[in-house]
């Protein structure tokens, strides 16, 4: 048995069983975003969780180790992925990648927004034009710092650069 076919039966546990992610989430008083991508094999799951997920979805007592396991993230067979929702989300981040990366570096300096050090929502919103999708992507800032070797001397610092008049 692999990652893949725990993730089967996990949703083959969850369609028999009648359980929405969220109703999983809060028999496990877990965050609903972060368990539903560890089910779907994104994220390891802690050795006591594993067990009570294991216990909660019938599964075999072998995916609780499987579950437990260090994955492969974020991988696709085929790039844009296929599938009309992620599809929009990899779009979105096509468009606006761009210019979020700009204001970060405008508002943070030069770094990243770590993935790592992160914590994502979604929630549903009403407005007149119908139901709206909220998501919120919340990562720790990362500035980029060069580390000097022990033994090599630092690069020179750069030169400051001009400020830029209207």
């Amino acid at each position: 048995m692999d990652r893949a076919d725990v993730t089967t039966l996990i949703l083959s546990a969850k369609r028999r069983q009648k359980l929405t992610f969220t109703e999983i989430a809060e028999r496990l008083d877990v965050d609903r975003v972060w368990l539903t991508a560890a089910l779907h094999g994104q994220h390891p799951i802690p050795a006591e969780l594993a067990a009570r997920v294991t216990e909660l979805l019938e599964l075999p007592a072998e995916a609780t180790a499987i579950l437990e396991e260090i994955p492969t993230r974020g991988h696709y067979e085929t790039l844009p992925p296929a599938d009309p929702t992620v599809y929009r989300l990899y779009e979105v981040l096509q468009v606006y990648g761009p210019a979020l990366k700009a204001l970060i570096h405008e508002d943070f300096g030069d770094g990243i927004m770590s993935a790592i050090t992160f914590n994502v929502d979604l929630e549903r919103t009403e407005s007149d034009a119908g139901p709206r999708v909220r998501i919120t992507l919340d990562g720790k800032f990362l500035p980029y710092q060069w580390e000097t070797a022990p033994t090599s001397e630092a690069p020179p610092k750069p030169a400051s650069a001009p400020a830029i008049s209207a």
